[in-house]
């Protein structure tokens, strides 16, 4: 029976590897066991206070400790978070930091999702990359055209995307939201139409905007009349993901405008593997929770100021 309780073994074994080191198969070699076993050592050196492991984060990076915490507190995969500064800054920011962790995760042949908003149209203006991928796809998530602001929908988006990746894109021909769930219904079986969202829905990776309440929406207050005071009147709503007004609890609310919105439906977007929403500001932060809660997202991407409220 092997006695793992040995004080001088582990204290020799944890020199060896932490202050010579050696490898687990060299120490092995020198005290005669196998390298399984060296492995156990040491985990019986951390677990009795031999060893202690202190990882020096000061001054490398600042945030590290409350992006765990978010990390931890709503099981996401990662969160990025960027220091807080104004509004339009911490957009291009936020943009930066999508284009280094898309540079991260992206490989080829990888079908690659974005909705639209002014956030993404700053990850679309600073988005670099060393590398070229001719053979990922760039598409569209949500409907592609609008009357106002041309430079924010996702045809635009996805074209500046592909044209930085070198990648292939579709566009998808419609507005964000059409004039009565009936055109909507008849517009999504158009074989085109239908094609491109179908494609959508194999996405590898999603990337995608968090939208406050329908007040602080430049695309709503772009396509809604008389009808958005209704929208403002609601108390379910909370914000929006793809255009998509959700509850408290991540669901989308009955409403005749997510009746109307040409969007990927968020239960396909849960399916795909690698959510990454990207979302900053205070009046965001009961929608970003609500994403959270929903189990929508998989990484993100904000500023300090709203990941210290997602934690309070």
């Amino acid at each position: 029976m092997v006695i793992l309780d040995n004080r001088r073994i582990l204290v020799k074994v944890a020199q060896m590897y932490y202050n010579e080191g050696a490898t687990q198969s060299e120490i092995a070699d020198v005290i005669g066991v196998s390298r399984s076993l060296v492995s156990k050592y040491l985990s019986k050196a951390r677990e009795v206070g031999i060893v202690e492991i202190t990882i020096h984060d000061e001054g490398m990076h600042q945030f590290s400790q409350l992006e765990r915490k978010v990390e931890r507190l709503y099981n996401l995969r990662e969160v990025v978070c960027i220091e807080s500064v104004g509004q339009e800054s911490s957009k291009k920011q936020l943009g930066e930091a999508v284009s280094e962790f898309l540079q991260r995760v992206i490989k080829d042949d990888q079908i690659i999702g974005f909705s639209s908003g002014t956030t993404l149209y700053e990850v679309a203006k600073v988005l670099t990359s060393p590398q070229v991928f001719p053979s990922v796809k760039i598409v569209p998530l949500v409907g592609g055209v609008g009357n106002e602001r041309v430079d924010i929908h996702s045809n635009s988006i996805v074209a500046k995307v592909s044209s930085v990746f070198q990648a292939q894109c579709e566009l998808l021909h419609l507005p964000v939201m059409v004039d009565t769930k009936e055109a909507r219904e008849v517009l999504m079986r158009q074989p085109s139409i239908r094609n491109t969202l179908a494609l959508a829905e194999q996405s590898h990776i999603a990337v995608v905007g968090i939208g406050g309440r329908p007040e602080h929406s430049t695309m709503v207050k772009s396509y809604l009349g008389e009808e958005f005071k209704t929208l403002i009147d609601d108390p379910e709503i909370v914000g929006d993901i793809c255009y998509n007004f959700i509850n408290k609890f991540g669901k989308p609310v009955e409403n005749s405008w997510n009746e109307r919105v040409i969007s990927l439906e968020l239960e396909k977007l849960k399916k795909i593997p690698l959510v990454i929403a990207v979302a900053a500001g205070l009046e965001k932060v009961d929608a970003i929770r609500a994403s959270l809660e929903g189990q929508l997202v998989d990484v993100l991407i904000t500023d300090e100021a709203t990941a210290k409220a997602l934690v309070q």
